[in-house]
């Protein structure tokens, strides 16, 4: 279908060029028959038919948008032609924008700009008009990570309007690939910049002066317009007027709307507090949830929420924000009090102790809580080893302690002398001072530990992050724990130290001096304690050391446990020697006069048992632990173990010559018997047999054969099995000493027997008034030579009835007395008759030939001087 007009046709446009919003005239053929037949109009792309006004078919006025393109055609569209062509351009020209910093002429208006579509001003941010290039050249954004910028730069900013600008951050952020070439031009124009800036007041001035002139000539014509109508004169100036009139609709206006505008202004302030409250609940509600937390011991949560509020609100300038922010900060402090006081609080768990630490960490409590921690088990560990001397009444159920888990552990070996029972009634029954002692232990080794290892989390960071993480004041707290490594290991040594004291003021006090010994002494001094509780104690000792060793706690912070183990095994030994020492001054009580067919009672046998059983018990403390020195290669100690064992020894030597020198009425014989050693010869004595002095004689003289013979010799085999370096000695010693008393005692023995048979020599040769020179031819020996060798015979059955090995000794012996008493008898005859010759020649050879068994060197002596 054929159209029914030509399509417009632009032949000019006037101005051909100027910036957006300018207003310009189209002229040209058919540009429509009417305002509704003018359907599109667009200048260099930009759609104006918003702005467009049809004056006539050849005329259309309109203003020129914001164009992408800098120059285009004129296109015009109506119904009654269609789209329509050009033969004219229009140029958009791109006017500079005047910054919030640049000086200007005329007034610009930073606020507002033409808004085509809505026909509108709206408002634009002043900071919009800043250049955004003011180098004027390319940006190259670079790949430099704004991260790594802060760190370089910091407390620095890349914008250039910022105060804390940095153009060598400006440069890496927008310009690092540029070239060289580039950044001279750059340079260039920031020259030409200056430069214009420099010119002054007086430049913008002379480029505005056709704004002053067009400005002047407006007021001028303003003026003579009211002077030509005469309305300043009527009805006074146009300006107070106009004043007037605008101050009495703001009046009235005031009036009308007052009351309304004040209910929506209080709306308004109602629904904006409600606004702040509900998107910022979390901190307005933060007090009172931290007091539920803490009541209920969320001290996690509360954490947490002092983290979020402290990010947010901590540099916050609101008013109200800063009265709720501090009093959120006062209830965190009275929280970092409460958990500082559970901190102190004594006793308590590793764990929770731990668990404050960390919290007061995170609240970035004053000081360092750990230290004070520290400082606080501390003080009361001490406290608790001073209190440990009262209340030791206590129940049996009481000491389940972390010493009987350790001794359940480590099982105890003490020698068969120390059978101590831990029953019940084993508290009851052990000094005061071995029961401090045990409590002393319990409280070292059950806290102890726990405040090592709550210095050792101190030291590496543990204590103050579960996950390891380093921060920087994790890294500062680690720093002072290394500071104060010095003043724990006072502490450590302090304790031990302590732990010392205490034991030495129980157990040996006179290893004090004397300031200390009235500290920590103060108990019975006269009781003696039996070497089985020393060993006990050692025990106790040797735990606690090891105990405090699996630590890893350095050796010579545990030195002075070691040098107190050393005291105690030497006051252990010594009091056990001591000890025994009194119970054999007690043997003596036990002897039965019981003989064997060894001739010995069970007396030797006895000391023997009691010097393996003392033995026995000192093999656990004498024995060398690690770390521990051998007390026998202490001098002292050699010393005194000697002196010691040679007493004992001689003790029993001297309860044996208290027995050979009592009396019947001394000794209870009621029940003491006698087994022949010869039954066969001799029958058997009856059972209610009461030793006499002369037996008593014989059977100890019998216990001292066996004695050097057999008990000294085995005991030194046990002493040098058990490490007593002095062995040699103490066997040496006791021997001589019992060899001096068997000779005492055989001497008596001899006496006793060899001089009644000796005095009844003479008299029986001489009975009768018997002459040598004038005697009868011999018929036998005479009746004295027969009793004589009945009392010979005589000795010999007892002497055989208590023991056989003395036989050949004691009748040795009075033979030799017999022959020499014969030999002087002989001697002392002038002269002899023959009869007188032949009897007394009879008479020697049957005392030779009765008694040839028993014969000595000394006794053939004699007999020969008798020859007739």
């Amino acid at each position: 279908m054929s159209r029914a007009r030509q399509p417009p046709l632009v032949t000019g446009i006037s101005p051909n060029e100027g910036t957006p919003w300018t207003k310009v005239t189209i002229r040209g053929e058919n540009l429509g028959t009417g305002p509704n037949d003018l359907i599109g109009l667009s200048i260099c792309g930009h759609n104006c038919l918003l702005t467009a006004e049809w004056m006539s078919a050849s005329k259309i006025v309109c203003r020129v948008g914001p164009a992408k393109d800098d120059k285009g055609e004129i296109i015009v569209t109506t119904r009654s032609g269609g789209k329509g062509t050009s033969t004219v351009s229009f140029k958009v020209l791109r006017h500079e924008k005047i910054g919030i910093l640049d000086q200007s002429a005329v007034w610009v208006d930073e606020m507002n700009y033409y808004d085509m579509r809505t026909d509108r001003n709206k408002g634009i941010s002043p900071l919009s008009l800043r250049p955004a290039n003011p180098l004027g050249i390319d940006i190259d954004k670079g790949k430099v990570p704004l991260k790594d910028l802060e760190s370089m730069f910091p407390g620095m900013s890349g914008d250039f309007t910022s105060e804390n600008f940095s153009a060598t951050w400006y440069l890496i952020e927008n310009h690092s690939a540029t070239s060289f070439e580039h950044l001279r031009v750059a340079s260039g124009n920031l020259k030409k910049q200056a430069s214009k800036k420099n010119e002054g007041s007086l430049a913008y001035v002379k480029g505005g002066l056709s704004t002053f002139f067009e400005a002047q000539d407006a007021l001028a014509a303003i003026h003579q317009k009211l002077e030509s109508d005469g309305t300043e004169k009527v009805e006074g100036s146009m300006t107070r007027r106009l004043e007037n009139i605008l101050n009495r609709a703001s009046n009235t206006a005031d009036t009308l709307f007052q009351e309304v505008l004040g209910r929506k202004d209080k709306a308004d302030s109602t629904r904006n507090a409600l606004n702040v409250l509900q998107r910022f609940k979390f901190l307005f509600n933060l007090p009172l949830n931290i007091e539920r937390n803490i009541q209920k011991g969320d001290y996690d949560v509360v954490i947490n929420d002092y983290e979020k509020a402290k990010s947010l609100f901590g540099n916050t300038e609101v008013p109200v924000f800063k009265k709720v922010y501090a009093e959120v900060e006062t209830r965190i402090g009275a929280l970092r009090n409460l958990l500082l006081d559970k901190l102190l609080e004594t006793p308590s768990t590793l764990h929770d102790q731990k668990r404050y630490i960390r919290y007061l960490s995170d609240l970035h409590a004053p000081g360092d809580p750990a230290w004070q921690c520290i400082v606080a088990q501390h003080k009361w560990i001490l406290q608790l080893m001073q209190n440990c001397g009262g209340g030791l009444e206590l129940d049996g159920e009481l000491r389940s302690s972390a010493l009987s888990r350790i001794s359940h552990t480590a099982s105890l070996k003490r020698g068969s002398s120390f059978q101590s029972p831990r029953d019940d009634s084993w508290q009851y029954k052990s000094p005061q001072q071995v029961r401090f002692v045990e409590k002393l232990s319990d409280v070292v080794i059950s806290q102890l530990p726990n405040f090592w290892k709550l210095w050792i989390s101190y030291v590496n960071g543990s204590l103050f992050s579960e996950t390891g993480e380093k921060s920087g004041q994790v890294e500062k707290l680690k720093k002072n724990a290394r500071q104060r490594q010095n003043d724990f290991k006072g502490m450590i040594e302090e304790v031990t130290r302590r732990l010392v004291q205490l034991v030495r003021g129980a157990l040996l006090p006179t290893t004090l001096p004397q300031e200390q010994r009235r500290l920590y002494g103060g108990w019975d001094t006269k009781t003696i304690h039996p070497g089985a509780w020393l060993t006990q104690v050692i025990h106790t000792i040797r735990l606690t050391h090891d105990a405090l060793s699996a630590l890893e706690i350095p050796n010579d912070m545990l030195q002075v446990i070691q040098d107190l183990l050393l005291d105690l095994r030497m006051q252990c030994l010594l009091t056990t020697l001591q000890q025994t020492a009194e119970d054999v001054k007690r043997l003596p009580e036990k002897e039965d006069w019981i003989v064997d067919n060894e001739g010995i009672t069970s007396l030797p046998a006895l000391f023997e048992q009691c010097m393996v059983q003392m033995l026995q018990s000192l093999k656990e403390p004498m024995e060398c632990k690690p770390g521990e020195a051998n007390v026998f290669q202490q001098e002292l100690a050699q010393d005194e173990a000697c002196k010691l064992c040679v007493g004992i020894m001689k003790a029993f030597i001297n309860c044996l010559e208290q027995l050979s020198t009592k009396t019947d009425g001394d000794i209870d014989t009621s029940h003491l018997s006698v087994e022949m050693g010869s039954p066969d010869v001799f029958g058997s004595i009856h059972e209610d047999f009461s030793p006499s002095p002369e037996q008593r004689l014989l059977i100890i003289l019998s216990n001292c054969q066996y004695l050097e013979r057999h008990t000294f010799l085995n005991l030194a085999e046990h002493l040098e099995k058990h490490g007593f370096t002095t062995a040699d000695k103490i066997t040496r010693v006791s021997r001589e000493a019992v060899c001096e008393l068997d000779e005492r005692l055989f001497e008596s023995y001899i006496e006793k027997k060899s001089d009644p048979i000796v005095g009844s020599l003479e008299p029986g040769i001489y009975a009768g008034y018997f002459d040598w020179k004038d005697c009868l031819p011999p018929t036998g020996v005479r009746s004295y030579l027969k009793e004589a060798l009945v009392s010979i015979i005589s000795v010999h059955a007892e002497v055989f009835t208590v023991s056989k090995e003395l036989v050949p000794r004691v009748l040795s012996r009075i033979i030799e007395s017999v022959s020499e008493e014969m030999s002087r008898l002989m001697q002392c005859v002038s002269s002899f008759s023959k009869n007188g010759a032949l009897q007394a020649r009879l008479e020697i050879c049957a005392l030779k030939d009765a008694v040839a068994t028993y014969l000595t060197s000394e006794s053939l002596r004699s007999m020969c001087l008798l020859r007739l």
